[in-house]
């Protein structure tokens, strides 16, 4: 009977938490009954539900629009118009973008291209394949930027492996042509997660896609290969993984925990003017650099070896059977693409005018060309040029007048690429953050925190990254940003510091989720072909999470003081009493 009893817990332990979360936060409303603790209440359960996925993030985010007006914490009406932001149209310009670049094929062009340039070195191949993923996920969604690179790579290892023993391991690819139908099935299979943040998915990737590996990824340990075949594998996988986070990380649109953040300082903060694509990128593009390489080099020595002279002596030298074989491999591929296509230079020159428009529209040390608009100042944001040049996908014809008009990109294409669910969920993130501020709720945590104004700030920033790289681990990104960034904001006004300061540097770590297979869907991804271990995973992202927090308190430290005045307290970030200075 008690086995029983346990058996039908465990099966409905969903149920259980759903049921007894709410149950052990009502003192919150019903005891202590202020809307301080009515928001609390809203915020925990959110919180909880979040990070355990009991039932769908999305529908989570639901919660306020349903709990808010039962509290008389804010009207129906008004907890609605926070679920469609900026975010939302500059979220449906990239998509457009992204759907275009993966339909033509530009990316595998620009990934070949990059890869190809550094040579077939082990260490360089690595190094190729960890850039072009890296470059990739700056324009498009982390999951996406993956699901393009891994074909190729698998390509390659396929040939080198052959290339030890004059047999592969798996099935032979003799046309060296890519696993388009792999590639096909995995997009399905992660279909709705262009967004690297939305976890439903990185468990049905792992138990699907194991089920249907090519015969080369089901063996995760091929009989015929040598100990350092293996690690080569292990190496190029992790390193495309983790590439295309800290890829995505360098522009506002790379990562949603960007995008909501910037969303997230415009309304609690709406004086405030200082992110935009340009500084952003000036500020993370060295920061993704640094952790590039650094995790490349350690991704070399934990797998493939210390013998680092190959830096020195990259170019000449007599390459061996394998690197013979990978080059072969590459070349073809990239032969096979053939001349770029009309659609694939349409796709690029809206891709670069984007960029373009993006960092001229107000880089700060020189007017922008919004100061076109005089009448109009403040207007137009980066979601203005999002839209207009994703609009064009659904005009400029595809095709010549020889054939039936056809635009660049039809509904259906964006539709199946448009991350719906994380939009509902960042909408959620941003009705908890009004209604927190509403309740008063941000400002009783404020006054909480103010103690912590004793410690250095940069200890205190330290421990918020810390923490925050802790449960990004076990939550979707998407979630635990929007979950701490009501926290956090009034935690660096409690201490009378700029909040850009606490802020940035969260934001990035919020990224930073290197170490399980289901930490993010990029990771799930790439564990599904075979050739990587859990433990591989957690050894790797140990290293490479600590070089991610290092890497971004580095930033924020230096070249980040100058770039947004962080050393100074805003004038656009209120003053808690106590506080009459304008420094911290």
């Amino acid at each position: 009977m008690l086995r029983r009893l346990r058996r039908g817990l465990w099966n409905y332990g969903s149920v259980v938490l759903i049921v007894l979360t709410p149950l052990l936060l009502l003192p919150l409303p019903h005891v202590i009954g202020t809307k301080e603790a009515e928001c609390a209440f809203v915020l925990l359960l959110m919180a909880t539900y979040w990070v355990t996925e009991v039932i769908p993030l999305a529908m989570t985010a639901m919660l306020p629009a349903i709990l808010f007006p039962m509290f008389g914490i804010m009207k129906s009406t008004d907890v609605a118009k926070e679920y469609f932001k900026d975010f939302h149209l500059l979220l449906v310009g990239v998509i457009c973008l992204a759907t275009s670049i993966e339909k033509w094929g530009l990316h595998r062009r620009i990934a070949l291209m990059l890869v190809t340039m550094v040579g077939v070195n082990p260490a360089w191949l690595m190094l190729g394949f960890m850039s072009g993923c890296a470059f990739l996920s700056m324009w498009v969604h982390n999951t996406s930027a993956v699901t393009m690179v891994m074909p190729i790579v698998e390509a390659v290892l396929q040939q080198l492996l052959k290339a030890k023993d004059g047999e592969c391991s798996g099935e032979d690819n003799p046309n060296l042509q890519l696993d388009d139908g792999h590639a096909d099935n995995m997009k399905e299979i992660v279909s709705d997660e262009t967004d690297p943040d939305v976890p439903e998915e990185t468990f049905t990737c792992v138990q699907i896609q194991t089920a249907s590996q090519p015969a080369a990824a089901q063996v995760a340990e091929p009989p015929s290969s040598s100990k350092q075949d293996l690690m080569l594998c292990k190496a190029l996988c992790i390193g495309v993984a983790y590439s295309s986070n800290i890829g995505g990380i360098a522009t506002l649109p790379g990562t949603s925990p960007n995008l909501i953040f910037s969303e997230y300082l415009n309304q609690i903060y709406p004086n405030c003017n200082c992110i935009n694509f340009g500084n952003w990128l000036l500020l993370c593009l060295p920061i993704s650099v640094i952790m590039l390489l650094l995790t490349w080099i350690w991704l070399y020595w934990l797998f493939i070896g210390s013998d680092f002279r190959f830096l020195w002596r990259c170019g000449g030298g007599v390459q061996s059977e394998k690197e013979t074989a990978g080059r072969k491999v590459l070349e073809e591929e990239y032969k096979s693409l053939g001349p770029m296509s009309s659609q694939e230079l349409v796709t690029a020159v809206v891709f670069l005018l984007m960029v373009l428009l993006w960092l001229t529209r107000s880089p700060g040390f020189m007017p922008g060309w919004t100061s076109l608009f005089p009448h109009h100042s403040g207007f137009i944001t980066d979601a203005t040029v999002a839209l207009l040049l994703g609009l064009l996908f659904f005009i400029v014809p595809a095709y010549g007048p020889s054939r039936k008009y056809e635009a660049m990109i039809s509904w259906q294409e964006f539709q199946a690429s448009m991350p719906w669910r994380v939009a509902l969920l960042v909408g959620g993130g941003f009705a908890l953050a009004e209604g927190t501020k509403e309740s008063g709720l941000s400002l009783w945590v404020a006054t909480l925190l103010t103690p912590l104004g004793d410690l250095p700030v940069l200890a205190t920033i330290a421990v918020s990254c810390i923490i925050v790289t802790t449960v990004t681990e076990v939550a979707s990104n998407a979630a635990t940003i929007t979950i701490f960034l009501p926290i956090l904001s009034p935690l660096a006004e409690a201490i009378h510091v700029n909040p850009l300061y606490v802020l940035i540097p969260t934001t990035l770590c919020t990224s930073f989720s290197f170490l399980l297979p289901v930490s993010n869907p990029p990771n799930a991804v790439v564990f599904a072909y075979g050739h990587i271990s859990i433990v591989d995973m957690v050894k790797a992202g140990l290293g490479v999470n600590v070089i991610g927090v290092l890497a971004a308190l580095l930033a924020v430290a230096t070249w980040g003081v100058p770039l947004f005045s962080l050393d100074t307290y805003p004038d656009w970030a209120p003053v808690l009493p106590g506080f009459n200075a304008t420094t911290p």
